[in-house]
């Protein structure tokens, strides 16, 4: 059973790392932003609350978090291991979750904040079905309108330059510190997330000592 942290500034690729290590080693990928937006996809307390805090520019609170990572790690469905992100937020939950896990690495996806802005400010949302796109490495074939369902592709409501520059600001107060915990217990991996999709792969594996990433043959990934 393995169990990983993947840690990274908004835009650094959590998700997309995540899945792929998820996928080839059979891992349970919780993710806490995905988490928060099905709840406001379908419409529950805890998805009017989180848009409520979104709407006013706001952070979804710690303790929050918390909470939801709590009950989604108590459902126990991860036979073969997680990998979690998103979490932890602070220097308590880091140590609870030291205390509580037996962490195989926490994998550190390191990314200038300069990049974060331009990766971040470029991101897009269909309207209708909510499929993500990136306007500079995954461009719909129609500008401004959804491959999938011809939704028309919007600006997350959190994604503006004034939102951004409060998370950037809340990052690096928060999970710096969280990270030099990490790094003291000699769990971490910091990996330079600059690179392409793969590049970065690979170097997970690299660091974690698993096999190469073969990436999906075109056909088999159509």
């Amino acid at each position: 059973m393995r169990k990983y942290v993947i840690m990274g500034v908004q835009g650094s690729g959590k998700g997309t790392q995540s899945a792929l290590l998820a996928a080839d080693l059979d891992l349970v990928h919780i993710s806490v932003g995905d988490i928060f937006r099905w709840h406001v996809k379908n419409h529950t307390k805890l998805g009017a609350q989180v848009r409520r805090l979104v709407a006013a520019g706001e952070l979804v609170g710690d303790d929050l978090v918390e909470d939801v990572v709590s009950d989604r790690l108590q459902l126990h469905d991860w036979n073969y291991g997680f990998i979690i992100d998103g979490f932890p937020r602070n220097r308590r939950q880091a140590e609870f979750f030291l205390e509580s896990y037996d962490l195989d690495g926490v994998i550190h996806l390191d990314l200038p904040d300069d990049e974060v802005r331009r990766r971040v400010l470029a991101r897009r949302l269909c309207s209708r079905c909510g499929m993500d796109y990136n306007l500079i490495a995954h461009r719909p074939s129609t500008e401004g309108r959804c491959d999938v369902c011809g939704g028309e592709l919007v600006t997350r409501a959190d994604d503006t330059p004034e939102a951004l520059a409060r998370r950037l600001r809340d990052y690096h107060t928060k999970i710096d510190p969280v990270v030099e915990l990490f790094r003291r217990k000699e769990y971490v991996m910091t990996i330079d997330a600059r690179a392409g999709k793969t590049t970065v792969q690979q170097a997970i594996r690299t660091r974690l000592g698993l096999p190469p990433y073969a990436p999906p043959h075109p056909a088999e990934s159509a």
